[in-house]
């Protein structure tokens, strides 16, 4: 039996990465399983956010965790789709108020781990990055134009070390963006499907 597949679709805050899930779930969703975004479900249940460090470091934690079980959730739920993970494990690297270091210490995982966790990353650039209006419709979003840039930087540094990084640049049209993104996912999503064939 092939082990399942599992695809990260990232990115800084507006780079149109929810949009293109959305979309996506709705043309193949026979085919593959969405894991929803985990800080969203954290934040939208009640809990609030805060600048204090040590508030921070638990909340992240706890999206670490969070992240994981999903996973695990839908991994078992349908173990006949790939898993596309709105966001990934490592995520939290970008919020985390300290050095990269303590972040894998308090988690007690490494980077090579977590990127053996996923087959491939979709990454989706921030609009935030060209100083384009990021706002949005998602009540779990407060980051500032100015903050979804750096936190894209920061996550762009984490991911691309992804030895299976796809990186879907910001646009002026982004409509052209979004069809680009969708394409993108796809071509990761059929590749693997064919690998997985010949290995049966």
């Amino acid at each position: 039996m092939t082990r399942q597949l599992k695809v990260v679709v990232t990115g800084g805050p507006g780079g149109g990465k929810t949009t293109a899930l959305d979309l996506f779930r709705r043309e193949l969703s026979h085919k593959i399983a969405i894991v929803p975004e985990a800080a969203t479900l954290l934040f939208s249940s009640g809990i609030n956010r805060s600048d204090d460090p040590l508030v921070l470091k638990s909340i992240q934690k706890t999206i670490f965790s969070l992240q994981q079980n999903l996973e695990a959730i839908q991994q078992s739920a349908y173990p006949d789709r790939l898993l596309v993970c709105d966001r990934g494990s490592l995520d939290g690297l970008a919020y985390w108020p300290g050095e990269e270091a303590e972040f894998f210490e308090a988690v007690d995982t490494t980077l090579e781990a977590e990127f053996a966790r996923y087959d491939a990353v979709i990454f989706f650039e921030s609009a935030a990055t060209t100083g384009q209006d990021i706002s949005s419709n998602n009540p779990a979003r407060h980051e500032s134009t100015e903050q979804a840039a750096v936190l894209d930087r920061k996550l762009q540094t984490v991911w691309s070390k992804h030895p299976n990084f796809h990186f879907v640049a910001n646009s002026a049209s982004f409509f052209r963006k979004i069809a680009f993104g969708i394409m993108t996912i796809e071509n990761v999503i059929n590749h693997h499907s064919r690998s997985a064939e010949s290995q049966r």
